[in-house]
């Protein structure tokens, strides 16, 4: 089982200090009493990750990586491989372990891209990412300058996935707790910056989901939230069927002029909308490391601006707004 001994050390010395009984609550009855059936094995390959020390660490790159000058012998690599393959399908990255590369099902790295111009420095900034997946926009808020960045997450196969790779970047201050948003200490108030992205259209109450990122940020602190839009004016929003582009939870996909106005009445100020694009089947896609169906299968054969259920293709917007003082 993963241990959160050094999350809790971490917090002594931070402003979350009065909330470690609160965290270790949620991680009791979130993780450690629900644990789920395949624990054992995703456990088991985490055991198996050979001991090697990396003496680079890259963090403000598009790939996070790690390695080291000489490089680890045959079965080390071989032996690394096997383990982290065992931890298949893996969605958010890329990644690079000595000479293993992870090419990812999204590369979280062009969203990086887009994103980082428009966010206020990150230096020495108490972070929060929800819906943090793998953790791969962990890596890069701690390279970009951040304090301390917690991504959650209720997958515990992402939990393994993340610490198979904290493994080789060593004790950083990113961390991963196995939950959710609703999970958070009530009206912490404490975090810098916020990030949730592809989280908003999983939620049967967006409102809700907005309320809880505003009270996990202090006042005038910022919000960065990315999600599914449809193109259209004020007060359009897309419900759909039972499934859209596949997936089963989606609930809500609103316009963008639509959003904005959820933000504002959530209780958010200076409500930027920073970038929008279409996924590209470059960005999402199925690779060695994520053999399962991906964007190319979710889409109209015959006209790719279409779901296969007729909707409009994903498109994603990424605002940027302040918690209201």
């Amino acid at each position: 089982m993963i241990l959160f001994d050094d999350f809790y050390r971490e917090l002594e010395s931070t402003p979350f200090k009065a909330d470690i009984a609160d965290f270790r609550g949620a991680i009791e009855r979130r993780y450690v009493n629900r644990i789920h059936g395949d624990h054992p094995l995703w456990q088991s390959a985490y055991d198996r990750l050979p001991d090697i020390t990396a003496d680079r660490i890259i963090l403000d790159a598009d790939t996070v990586s790690a390695s080291c000058e000489c490089g680890p012998d045959a079965a080390s690599s071989e032996q690394l491989e096997q383990a982290l393959r065992q931890l298949h399908p893996w969605r958010k990255g890329p990644f690079r372990l000595f000479d293993l590369t992870i090419d990812t099902e999204w590369r979280s790295d062009w969203k990086w891209r887009r994103l980082q111009p428009h966010l206020s420095p990150l230096a020495g900034r108490c972070v929060l990412d929800v819906g943090c997946g793998s953790g791969y926009h962990c890596w890069r808020m701690l390279g970009a300058g951040a304090r301390l960045v917690i991504g959650i997450d209720p997958s515990q196969k992402f939990l393994f996935q993340f610490h198979a790779i904290k493994k080789y970047l060593g004790p950083l201050a990113a961390y991963y707790l196995p939950l959710r948003s609703e999970d958070l200490p009530p009206r912490l108030g404490r975090f810098d910056t916020v990030f949730s992205m592809g989280v908003l259209y999983h939620r049967r109450s967006p409102f809700q989901h907005l309320e809880e990122l505003r009270h996990a940020l202090k006042p005038g602190g910022e919000l960065v939230l990315e999600t599914l839009v449809i193109e259209g004016s004020r007060h359009q929003v897309l419900v759909p069927g039972e499934r859209y582009a596949q997936m089963r939870n989606v609930w809500f996909i609103p316009s963008c002029d639509e959003l904005e106005h959820w933000l504002l009445r959530a209780g958010f100020e200076q409500v930027r909308l920073v970038e929008v694009n279409r996924t590209s089947l470059q960005e999402q896609r199925s690779t060695d490391w994520m053999r399962f169906h991906s964007l190319e299968n979710f889409l109209d054969p015959a006209d790719d601006k279409l779901t296969i259920e007729g909707y409009p293709a994903p498109r994603r917007a990424s605002f940027i707004a302040r918690k209201r003082l």
